[in-house]
Formats: structure tokens, C-alpha cells, sequence
């Protein structure tokens, strides 16, 4: 990073900081319904935004959420950011991440991929699973936009997509990457052991062979976090043209760190902004447990000895925002907006 960029990140960091404390908002929390593109069938999204109103802590599948359900949004223009959760995961393992961005006057929502999400494993390892998932990310920005409550207060801008494990997937198609299934046959025929790619021995169920991967041309930035990439090299991220921030622990201990984030930060056309952090694992990226969770599931909410989850958190909120910002422009409450329209009283 340049020492200009540098000097424009820390003012950036500063001005989000100030605003951050300032800021009279919370996070609020409203949820959609959408059809998935793959069937047509009812598709869930959870969106997160810069609120006026009191939070409240509730638990949702098991998370503890600070927010206002359902709040007004508060006046102004804001980036909108689009989430992709892991294979059989949830977007809530990461609502540390999305609330925080909310507060800083973001808007992110979260779809939970149908058939590939903690309720329902029914898509693993097919290709409407690789294909369909982008298709549902798209349809959640075109969603987001009509929608009566955020969109309004949406800027016009370009979309960020944030991306963990095979979300980071997700995103670089939706970023105009083509995946090569041979490489993922190759990987399994080297790695056969790698029970997390090779569920199908590398060989992606054809369900829907019509389908395809599809680019969005709103995606303007991503972030990635132990992302799931070894289906592309040079050849297919040679499309791929937006600022990535990417993040990975070097004892990942799911998506092995060579073949996938390593590789990837050193086979995109434009640099990455590539962070490896020593001693994490795979699932220092979802939101600390408390003891509830850490009974239920101990081997997601365990970390290294040394590793500090909620500090490694607490970096990824700031910079994130930091990072979203510089790409997609930072949020604009009303006081700096031009003009926002407000919807009638009904």
C-alpha cells in the first residue's frame, strides 16, 4: 500500500471512528422473503441496517442479537453489502460482523442459502448448489433495492459482497471468476482426505446442468474471510477486476490455506489486500460463543492457545468498514445528503 493510500485509509478510519461513536444508531434487523432463482420456492434473507430506536437482545437459532427488530431506517444513503455464509452454516455465525456494520451505516443483508444452510444439507455437492448460489445473492441485491424499507435509503452505487468459506466462492463468481471443475477433481484425486472439498470425490453432482456461473455487474467490491477458491486459477479469476480484501488463518484446519486463500491472493489479476493470521483456524471468523454454544458445538468455538477471537472480531468490523468505504464510498447520514427520499405515510 502506497504511503498516499496509506494517509487516505487512517483519515477514512478516523472520520468512520468519529461517526461510529457519534452515531446515534443501532442495529436493526428486518426480514425478507424472496423466491430463490434455482426453483422458485420461498427463500429467506436477514438484512441489518443503520436504525433510530432502542436494541434489544434477543436469541435467534441459537445467537445472541443486539437490535431493533424491524426499527425504522435511519435518514440518509448507505452502501448496501450482500453476505454468503459457509457450506451447511448461517449467516447469524457472523452477525458480530453484520451489526457492527450496521451501526457504521451499512446495510448487509444475509440470505441463507436454500439447500446448503444448518437446516437443510440437500444441495451439497451439486452444481445448483456452485451456480445457484450467486443466482440468490443477485436476486437478494435486486430484492434489497425494492424493497419498502431499505430501499429508499440505499446509495446508487456499487454492491459489496462478503464472503466466508464457500461464500468467498460465491462471491469471486459473482465478481466474474468461472470455475474449473477439473481442478477440483484434480485436488480430490491429491487430497482425497480433505473430507470438507472431497464430499463427492470431486465430482459435482450435475442436477442443472443448464445453469451456469453468472457475474453481476453491481458488484463493486468483496471481502473474503478462509475463502473456498481452489476451483479457479489465473485463466478463470482472469475476469476479476474489484478491490478484495481477503482474510485466512494459517491453521485453518478446513480449507487448507495453500490451495485456496494463499493461492488466491497470488493468481488475482488486481492485488489483493491479503491478511494471514497466525495461529487461527476456520472458524475464528464466527461469532465468539457463549456457554450455551461452546457445550453445543465446542470444536466451532474453540480457538489455538494464543488466538484472541474477539480481538481478531474487533479488527475485522473496523477494517471492513475501512475497506468498504474506500471502495464503495463511505455512508452518508441526512445531514450530508443531498436529497433522500423518504417514503409517504401510508
Amino acid at each position: 500500500m502506497t504511503l498516499t493510500r496509506c494517509l487516505m485509509a487512517l483519515a477514512l478510519l478516523g472520520g468512520l471512528l468519529a461517526r461510529a461513536e457519534a452515531s446515534p444508531w443501532v442495529a436493526g434487523l428486518h426480514h425478507m422473503t424472496l423466491a430463490d432463482p434455482v426453483d422458485a420456492r420461498p427463500m429467506q434473507a436477514l438484512a441489518f441496517y443503520p436504525a433510530t430506536g432502542q436494541a434489544h437482545t434477543s436469541r435467534l437459532d441459537g445467537y445472541p442479537l443486539d437490535v431493533a427488530d424491524e426499527a425504522p431506517v435511519a435518514l440518509g444513503r448507505f452502501p448496501l453489502l450482500v453476505l454468503s455464509h459457509g457450506n451447511t452454516g448461517s449467516p447469524l455465525a457472523l452477525h458480530y460482523l453484520a451489526t457492527s456494520l450496521a451501526r457504521q451505516g451499512f446495510v448487509v443483508v444475509a440470505v441463507v442459502h436454500p439447500g446448503d444452510n444448518a437446516r437443510d444439507h440437500s444441495r451439497l455437492g451439486t452444481l445448483s448448489n456452485l451456480y445457484g448460489r450467486p443466482l440468490q445473492i443477485s436476486a437478494a441485491i435486486t430484492a434489497a433495492r425494492d424493497d419498502a424499507l431499505l430501499g429508499p435509503y440505499l446509495n446508487e452505487g456499487k454492491v459489496g459482497v462478503i464472503g466466508y468459506s464457500a461464500g468467498g466462492e460465491t462471491a469471486l463468481i459473482l465478481s466474474g471468476a468461472r470455475p474449473d471443475l477439473d481442478r477440483l477433481r484434480q485436488y480430490c484425486l491429491e487430497r482425497p482426505n480433505d473430507a470438507d472439498a472431497c464430499k463427492t470425490h470431486g465430482v459435482l453432482i450435475a442436477d442443472r446442468s443448464e445453469l451456469t456461473p453468472q457475474a453481476d455487474a453491481r458488484v463493486g467490491a468483496v471481502m473474503l474471510m478462509a475463502p473456498l477458491s481452489l476451483l479457479f486459477g489465473r485463466h478463470a479469476l482472469a475476469d476479476v477486476h474489484v478491490p478484495a480484501l481477503i482474510y485466512s488463518g494459517d491453521s485453518d484446519q478446513l480449507v487448507a490455506v495453500d490451495r485456496n486463500a494463499e493461492a488466491l491472493a497470488r493468481k488475482l489479476p488486481d492485488s489483493p489486500d491479503y491478511r494471514l493470521l497466525a495461529g487461527a483456524g476456520h472458524f475464528v471468523f464466527m461469532a465468539h460463543c457463549d456457554a450455551e454454544q461452546s457445550a453445543r458445538m465446542p470444536a466451532l468455538c474453540k480457538d489455538a492457545d494464543g488466538v484472541d477471537r474477539r480481538h481478531i472480531h474487533h479488527s475485522l468490523q473496523r477494517d471492513t468498514a475501512v475497506f468498504f468505504g474506500q471502495a464503495l464510498g463511505v455512508p452518508e447520514p441526512a445531514e450530508r445528503s443531498a436529497a433522500v427520499h423518504q417514503p409517504s405515510t401510508p
